[in-house]
């Protein structure tokens, strides 16, 4: 494993301190009493309450000064800054715990607790004159610190994206203000809970592992059980679950899921995402509207004080009332085509005229989201709710009884994108029998989102499920709205990634061919050259200077290589 300089001497750092017979990482509870928000809204209220405090967390700053030093201290909250003094530390003859624990073998980055009392410097800032410190954790890698040069450009901050979602442990210590964009999510996903809560909606949970996955169309993650020598899918959606417990007598329940589907990733899509799902019996589609309404325009007033909130530059109003529009009137209005009624030529023909991507295996209902998906859904900014479907689109939904060819449902688009998805639930067994086999029809069509037969929840409705209403919301597309995120990945904490692609480390044995000798490998590599073309395409002068500069940087006593000697090496490496 190639350790960095810094890497290298933080590791020295550790032994040195395990050689004093300092733990540096202690299993004792470490009280903390107050937080660094607390000490900064209400010390200078209430002066008296803050003479005995005890907090933690990470060295953000250090600005020694002798016998003293500044220190800046990153807890959850916020920043603080700490005074230490040797004298305070150490009040008897040794001095060891600042002269060399705190001035020598601790780092930035490192967490540590500290007690003391509050005090305001002479420039006004309030501060923790520290009196007790110790060190909780060392820490083996350096935190990414940004530096601005004379010109003002900023070097090496933690900004590449790809970055930054890899690695969010970082992100969080270096970037806390992303840390807002999750307590929001947190804060909005507690307001949507207790909303459901008073409406008296009973909150349970269903199996993510499922033997026939349902209620949405996609695509599944499949595994397997050895045990009950099966095969399993990760659940796409908890819908049919959850009308079996309306089945069963709960007559209103919820669910924050986590559902997986296996398509393609965007700033809007994950793999693994969270979903609410709420059904309620005795209710309608226009139930849903009225609750669903309320819910948001409630949840955006907790969260910001207000229901109207910028997204991306523009601002979007969750303001009661929403905009109610049936599919083909959107279409009409943002096209000027009415597609009500045409057949699937004419479909077909329509859409080509729109310059929508189509292919043969497009269906009416297909090609009608097409169209829709394309001129309408992303001019959508405020909430809207988009009304009946064609029932092709729709294979749980209840039909419309003046239009059978559609079903009670809408969808909600705002910021150009759908977040909620609702219906009456279609409870006649008969027509949901008939619906599951069209879908298997598609199926053979080459569809393969289309949905498959759930022959034990059709005997579920066999027994009978009242009218009933349910709502999927999802959590984590409202989350980029309500905290105003460009990306799905910015209200995740650790979304999927690729595999990281690791540095190729040229072996031993290759480093050695070239002439290196074994007890030079390693300084060779500190100066840059991991891989045998680096060394071939660099400059015999450079390469000597660097290697030699690290073995004076980490005073080694290995002896040198000539210029000679490294000149062969570049030769043997390019031959």
């Amino acid at each position: 494993m190639f350790l960095s300089e810094q890497e290298q001497q933080r590791r020295e750092k550790r032994t040195e301190l395990k050689k004093m017979g300092v733990n540096p990482y202690p299993s004792a509870e470490f009280k903390i009493n107050v937080t660094s928000d607390d000490i900064k809204k209400n010390y200078e209220k209430a002066k008296t309450d803050y003479q005995d405090v005890s907090i933690a967390g990470r060295l953000m700053g250090i600005r020694k000064q002798g016998s003293a030093a500044f220190a800046e201290l990153q807890d959850a909250h916020g920043r603080i800054q700490i005074y230490l003094r040797r004298d305070d530390l150490c009040p008897g003859e040794d001095k060891t715990a600042y002269n060399t624990i705190f001035k020598k073998l601790v780092d930035l980055g490192d967490i540590v607790g500290v007690k003391g009392f509050v005090f305001t410097t002479q420039v006004g800032e309030i501060t923790i004159h520290v009196t007790e410190f110790t060190l909780l954790t060392k820490t083996l890698k350096p935190l990414p610190t940004a530096k601005t040069d004379a010109d003002g450009v900023v070097h090496d901050a933690f900004t590449d994206p790809e970055q930054r979602y890899r690695q969010r442990y970082v992100d969080l210590v270096v970037n806390p203000h992303v840390k807002e964009a999750f307590l929001k999510r947190s804060q909005m996903v507690k307001e949507m809970r207790t909303f459901l809560d008073n409406k008296n909606f009973l909150e349970v949970e269903t199996p993510i592992l499922q033997p026939i996955y349902g209620g949405a169309a996609a695509r599944p993650f499949k595994t397997y059980h050895n045990t009950l020598e099966m095969p399993l899918f990760m659940r796409i959606a908890n819908e049919l679950y959850l009308k079996r417990l309306i089945v069963g007598g709960f007559d209103r329940v919820y669910e924050f899921s986590k559902d997986f589907r296996n398509e393609g990733m965007s700033r809007f899509h994950n793999p693994e995402f969270t979903q609410v799902e709420l059904y309620a019996a005795y209710t309608d589609y226009i139930w849903l509207m009225d609750l669903l309404e309320n819910m948001m325009s409630e949840v955006a007033q907790k969260l910001h004080g207000k229901t109207n909130i910028t997204v991306g530059g523009n601002e979007i109003s969750f303001e009661m009332p929403w905009k109610r529009m049936t599919m083909f009137e959107s279409i009409e209005e943002y096209t000027g085509v009415n597609i009500d009624g045409m057949g699937l030529e004419e479909l077909q023909k329509t859409a080509k005229d729109l310059n929508v991507e189509i292919d043969a295996t497009m269906g009416a209902a297909k090609l009608i989201d097409e169209i829709f998906g394309e001129h309408v859904e992303p001019k959508l900014m405020n909430p809207t709710f988009i009304t009946d479907y064609p029932v092709e689109m729709s294979p749980l939904a209840k039909r419309k009884a003046d239009r059978p060819e559609l079903v009670e449902r809408f969808e909600v688009i705002c910021n150009g994108k759908e977040i909620a998805n609702a219906f009456s639930e279609l409870n006649d067994p008969i027509d949901q029998r008939e619906r599951f086999e069209e879908q298997l029809k598609l199926r053979d069509l080459g569809d393969d989102e289309a949905m498959v037969l759930d022959e034990d929840f059709l005997r579920a409705l066999e027994y009978g499920m009242p009218p009933t209403a349910g709502l999927g919301i999802g959590i984590d597309r409202l989350a980029m709205i309500m905290t105003d995120s460009a990306s799905i990945q910015d209200v995740l904490f650790f979304p999927q990634m690729r595999p990281e692609k690791k540095e190729i480390v040229a072996s031993e044995e290759e480093y050695k061919a070239i002439g290196v000798p074994a007890e030079l490998i390693e300084l060779v590599q500190r100066a840059g050259f991991m891989q045998i073309n680096q060394i071939a395409e660099a400059s015999a002068g450079k390469l000597h200077q660097a290697v030699c500069g690290q073995r004076k940087k980490l005073k080694s006593d290995v002896k040198a290589p000539s210029q000679d000697e490294v000149k062969a090496w570049v030769e043997t490496a390019g031959a």
